[in-house]
């Protein structure tokens, strides 16, 4: 039975497992412009936000340097410390194959989206990219699954949003659509395993079985 006609996808934590490559960075050009090292959760605090507006805010006048420090870093570092998650390039593939409009909301700068999109092989499967770049606010504003349902016709309830954080869900619900909330990373889950949502998925494995039935 058909459920969906269109599906997104958030990208850290959900497609690629990258927040260790993230805390990485921003440490890096911490360390290396404020002489100091952040807690994870310090670093989580700033999430919301892209990186570029995180480090004007903190880099002031070292911005333009910090910037392509962090992104350098970013990119050098991407192969050795993230990768996509076993299974979901079948995923992309099923829903693929059926033709069903496929779109990417993150509240990722548009350059980091990119560049892990490129590393784990995905960047020409998505239909549509949006970054924390590309919205006029950022999660958890619909404002990226309203475009997105715009874009193709499509109705609400017929669209899947795919995520790891409750400003996936909160998006889900201001938009109407439904939220399959993933939690196959360790620090999704910790963070997220009581919230409320429509679908929950702790394995890869169960979800591609439930977009295989999905969209058939």
């Amino acid at each position: 039975m058909k459920l969906f006609d269109g599906i997104i996808f958030d990208v850290d934590g959900t497609l690629a497992e990258t927040h260790e490559l993230i805390f990485a960075s921003f440490n890096h050009v911490a360390e290396k412009y404020l002489n100091k090292r952040l807690t994870n959760e310090e670093i989580v605090a700033l999430f919301g936000p892209t990186e570029d507006v995180i480090l004007k805010e903190w880099m002031k006048d070292d911005y333009e340097s910090a910037r392509k420090d962090y992104f350098e870093f970013y990119e050098s570092k991407h192969s050795e410390m993230a990768e996509i998650f076993p299974g979901l390039r079948e995923a992309v593939s099923i829903i693929k194959e059926h033709n069903i409009p496929l779109g990417i909301f993150t509240g990722k700068g548009r350059d980091s989206a990119e560049i892990t999109l490129k590393s784990i092989g995905l960047y020409d499967q998505f239909d549509m990219i949006l970054s924390g770049d590309d919205v006029d606010e950022h999660k958890p504003s619909p404002d990226g699954i309203n475009r997105f349902i715009k874009q193709y016709n499509l109705k609400p309830e017929h669209v899947l949003m795919v995520g790891d954080a409750i400003h996936d869900v909160m998006a889900s619900e201001s938009a109407g659509v439904k939220c399959a909330l993933v939690l196959w990373d360790e620090y999704s889950r910790n963070r997220c395993k009581e919230c409320k949502t429509d679908y929950r998925f702790y394995t890869v494995e169960e979800f591609v079985i439930f977009i295989r039935t999905s969209i058939s």
